[in-house]
């Protein structure tokens, strides 16, 4: 494992955007976060709507490692779950952006360096996430689906906001899912016969606009 890396000065913490944009740190106020876990909760809070996304860089390879950052949003809050490989170094790499600037560049507002002292929870990789997922939505369950999950009457639990209608998709099969009570939507869906073929799950929804389903997370089983 390397040592601590040498960053330029103003890499980590908040960028120029950051308070600029109404944000401000809610769980970790430092920039430098020592972990004794290898999956983690970073919260920030927004006080205008934003489109949010984040990157995580293994600082010894080098390399960013894709799918290892879900993005979930509460109200105000916006919540960054962080899984991790291994023990190491890692930057978290957060980009924001106000729901009503139409442009598709996010801008990087604040940067973590993680240091990861032990790896205790199995690496599971979180869904694609597509960008209007990062408008508001939340998913209670399934946070990851892969080919050693329970693939028998999987549950989804999902709070998607101005949605018509919500559906899960499996290779072209469609199940809708329910609105409870609670604002989330939900349903079972069995997936056992996917298991292993690197099949396509996808959550969809439907936000008014004619007949049109948005792709919001994509799973692989």
């Amino acid at each position: 494992m390397s040592g601590k890396p040498e960053l330029p000065k103003g890499t980590l913490g908040p960028q120029s955007k950051f308070s600029e944009f109404g944000l401000s740190t809610v769980s970790h106020n430092s920039p430098e976060i020592e972990t004794a876990s290898n999956q983690l909760e970073v919260k920030i809070r927004t006080s205008n709507p934003m489109k949010i996304t984040a990157n995580i860089i293994d600082h010894e390879k080098s390399e960013e490692l894709q799918n290892h950052v879900l993005i979930q949003t509460h109200g105000e809050v916006v919540s960054l779950v962080v899984i991790i490989p291994s023990t190491g170094y890692y930057q978290l790499q957060i980009f924001a952006l106000p729901r009503t600037d139409d442009s598709k560049t996010l801008v990087g507002v604040y940067n973590y360096l993680i240091h990861c002292t032990k790896a205790p929870v199995p690496v599971n990789m979180f869904p694609k996430q597509f960008a209007q997922w990062k408008e508001g939505c939340y998913i209670e369950e399934p946070m990851f689906l892969n080919s050693k999950s329970n693939l028998t009457k999987v549950k989804f639990r999902a709070y998607i906001p101005n949605t018509e209608s919500v559906a899960v998709v499996a290779e072209g099969e469609w199940t809708h899912l329910v609105k409870g009570e609670d604002g989330l939507w939900e349903g079972e869906v069995t997936l056992e016969q996917y298991r292993g073929r690197d099949a396509k799950i996808s959550l969809n929804a439907n936000f008014g606009v004619d007949t049109k389903y948005s792709t919001l997370l994509e799973y692989r089983v």
